[in-house]
């Protein structure tokens, strides 16, 4: 019961915040400038939570992206549908921020990993890895978007429920059956049993 009432308050909390959000960038978006920059504040507040929660490993990197964020959502503002959440829309660009950032990371890594002669015993599981995800992928597109978004969102980028649920617009009851119907679509697809 104290769970349910827990959760309660925290779905309140986020939905009075998306709605504050979305308010103040329809007021922006009808020029008023006050209210462009309080969502502005408090939109870098809400990014400073999301990236903190996904690179503990990397707190350097959460203000430049929550700069590169900003500047992202006020570049793209007139693209912004105002009867879809804002905040599934926000965590879009946010989401693709963040892989830009650990692409980049990875890459620059990449270069400064010395060269070494035995490199060859893992090019087989690198083509074996780059050959499971385009299946996989090949797989997910055979889906309809109600179970094959969920099972993007939740099993690949590691999104909650909740998150997942603001990202498509379903409700978090939608995106768990989603997720079971789409993972039983698949196991049939490739012949395992569940």
């Amino acid at each position: 019961m104290e769970q349910e009432s827990v959760l309660n308050e925290s779905m309140l909390r986020m939905q009075a915040g998306e709605h504050h959000l979305r308010g103040l960038l329809l007021q922006g978006l009808d020029g008023q400038a006050q209210a462009y920059h309080r969502f502005l504040q408090a939109l870098g507040a809400h990014l400073r939570a999301f990236f903190r929660r996904r690179l503990a490993s990397l707190p350097d990197e959460i203000e430049d992206l929550v700069q590169e964020t900003l500047l992202a959502v006020h570049n793209q503002r007139h693209t912004y549908q105002p009867e879809q959440p804002l905040t599934a829309w926000v965590h879009a660009i946010a989401r693709y921020k963040l892989i830009d950032l650990l692409r980049a990371r990875n890459i620059r890594e990449a270069l400064n990993d010395p060269l070494d002669d035995d490199l060859q015993v893992f090019a087989a599981s690198d083509t074996d890895a780059s050959d499971a995800r385009r299946d996989l992928g090949r797989l997910l597109e055979q889906l309809p978007d109600h179970q094959r978004l969920p099972i993007v969102h939740m099993k690949l980028e590691g999104l909650s429920v909740t998150e997942t649920a603001h990202a498509t617009g379903m409700s978090e009851s939608a995106v768990k059956v989603g997720v079971h119907r789409g993972m039983k679509a698949l196991a049939l697809r490739i012949g395992v049993r569940l």
